[in-house]
């Protein structure tokens, strides 16, 4: 534990770190998604395959090799990133393709006598999205959004491999430095527990806060 004690600023550093990486990374990742996802069931052809490549591009190449080309190649065309800039948009781009799908499957899971009625009653196409369709996904994807983004989490540790000094970075370094104790990584493992859990516990509030007002 002493070893621990003396390092401790480093650690909370670290874990500061990984926090914004996976914030920010996160919101994109829950942008693109909802892009995506609805531009996937758009009436355009140009818009929904254009959706599709996408999806298809970045869930198909392992997030590593998306990680070294926004890094190490995109410098070659004039386009220099840091390395928490790349890591955040290494992230967002891979899980925002997975998550297009959660929302694509969860906009097809509302009953389609809910767009029928909304348009008797007069509504718009737009305001039929916003108003009554999504909502209803909203309500059906959130507890796959909530493993998903713990996903997004837990691979923060693979900005590691560009030097970002997140948690598992910084444990790695204070082993082959200082010979890391024990306790350095337990609390690293625990920090990913914790932050895991608060993960779930807001997306499993909100799942509740919404059932709570349907059935009110």
């Amino acid at each position: 534990m002493t070893e621990l004690w003396n390092v401790k600023s480093v650690l909370w550093e670290a874990t500061l770190t990984t926090a914004r990486i996976f914030i920010l990374a996160a919101l994109l990742s829950i942008a693109l998604s909802i892009v995506i996802g609805l531009a996937r069931l758009s009436s355009h052809r140009w818009m929904s395959w254009t959706a599709l490549v996408f999806g298809e591009a970045f869930r198909g190449v392992s997030l590593v090799v998306q990680l070294f080309w926004i890094f190490f190649v995109l410098p070659f065309f004039g386009l220099t990133l840091s390395a928490s800039t790349a890591s955040v948009l290494a992230l967002g781009l891979c899980f925002g393709a997975y998550g297009s799908e959660v929302v694509r499957a969860a906009m097809l899971a509302v009953p389609k006598g809910q767009r029928e009625a909304a348009y008797a009653l007069g509504l718009t196409k737009r305001a039929t999205l916003a108003h009554v369709e999504f909502p209803q996904a909203f309500k059906i994807m959130l507890p796959s959004m909530g493993n998903l983004l713990v996903l997004v989490l837990k691979s923060t540790s693979v900005t590691a491999l560009i030097t970002v000094p997140e948690l598992s970075f910084t444990a790695n370094a204070l082993n082959a430095n200082l010979g890391a104790s024990l306790a350095v990584f337990a609390y690293v493992m625990a920090a990913y527990y914790v932050m895991s859990r608060a993960v779930l516990w807001v997306t499993g509030s909100m799942e509740l806060r919404l059932q709570r007002r349907v059935s009110n």
